[in-house]
């Protein structure tokens, strides 16, 4: 298993500067709570998953198996 970010350097680039914007919660989320704190909850729950492979809700991480 590996973490990757995004390969996009655009999208990834947008998303860091969202992250900077809402003081490290996800840019994609309305609310400021300890689960949309990057990494966010939905997303370290899908890590634990080994099926799973894909990106985080707002596309800066990737989980490849």
């Amino acid at each position: 298993m590996r973490i990757l970010i995004n390969p996009d350097a655009e999208t990834a680039a947008r998303i860091r500067k969202g992250l900077l914007a809402k003081e490290g919660y996800c840019p994609c989320r309305l609310q400021k709570t300890e689960d949309n704190l990057c990494m966010c909850r939905e997303f370290r729950e899908q890590i634990a998953d080994p099926e799973f492979e894909g990106f985080c809700h707002c596309k800066l991480y990737y989980k490849e198996k």
